[in-house]
């Protein structure tokens, strides 16, 4: 049987304890910054669902743009595309909230109008029933 050895390092022949330092060094490296982000599960939603004025599709076109230069490992590339997909899809949704809102309202306000304009005409002309 082989004699394994230690995970230290002897002493040497005559040197005692007492004379070494009592302080270690432990060398430690900040982590890796986060990668950035290149939002495509947002840019594709958007696609899908709100491409308002092909924005989109713009979002999704730089998400895959920020995502290629993240496995290249260009960061700053990465970090400007992400950005860029990130206002594109923030706007489309600023631009879908608007237009949905004006749509509700312009209904609420067409039905309202147009029921106005029918009980006018019924005051007007009163509908005879056959008796």
């Amino acid at each position: 049987m082989e004699r394994s050895l230690p995970p230290y390092e002897p002493l040497a022949e005559g040197m005692d304890m007492e004379g070494l330092p009592r302080s270690t060094v432990v060398a430690v490296e900040p982590p890796p910054p986060p990668p950035p982000r290149d939002h495509l599960a947002w840019s594709l939603c958007t696609t899908l669902y709100a491409n308002v004025c092909c924005l989109g599709f713009l979002a999704l076109v730089f998400s895959v743009k920020s995502r290629d230069r993240k496995v290249l490992g260009d960061y700053s590339a990465a970090l400007s595309y992400g950005s860029t997909a990130k206002y594109l899809n923030l706007t489309a949704l600023l631009l879908n909230i608007f237009l949905i809102t004006l749509i509700i309202a312009l209904l609420a306000t067409g039905t309202i109008t147009l029921m106005n304009i029918l009980h006018q005409q019924q005051e007007q002309y009163p509908f005879h029933r056959p008796t």
